[in-house]
């Protein structure tokens, strides 16, 4: 990654710790009943909010990557995971490669391909 890319998302990561910081001290000061819906409404922006940042990251991310790799970079609405590309990105890399090589397997001219049996 570039020099400005970087810096950029290592202050993205320590806003996001601070953001999660807020969170985790908001819901340890509120007592175990029920949420109120003003709480409830202020922990739901505050997660939605530590969401979009991580989809910013990756779209900032995006630009300097092997294009093959860009839909890593997708924003997603499913649970979120613990790191900003899921929790196994070797895997999700190899799936990509594969499909790459299989993109080409099928564009490569006749004279090219090996022989089916």
């Amino acid at each position: 990654m570039g020099g400005g890319i970087k810096t950029q998302e290592v202050k993205l990561q320590k806003i996001l710790n601070m953001l999660a910081a807020g969170v985790t001290a908001f819901a340890r000061s509120v007592d175990t009943s029920p949420l109120s819906e003003i709480q409830q409404d202020a922990l739901a922006m505050m997660c939605h909010a530590h969401f979009q940042v991580n989809c910013f990251r990756k779209y900032a991310i995006r630009p300097v990557l092997n294009p093959k790799f860009a839909g890593l970079c997708k924003s997603t609405n499913i649970q979120p995971p613990n790191y900003l590309f899921g929790e196994d990105l070797s895997k999700q890399i190899k799936e990509v490669d594969d499909r790459a090589k299989v993109m080409g397997q099928l564009r490569a001219s006749p004279a090219d391909r090996p022989p089916a049996f």
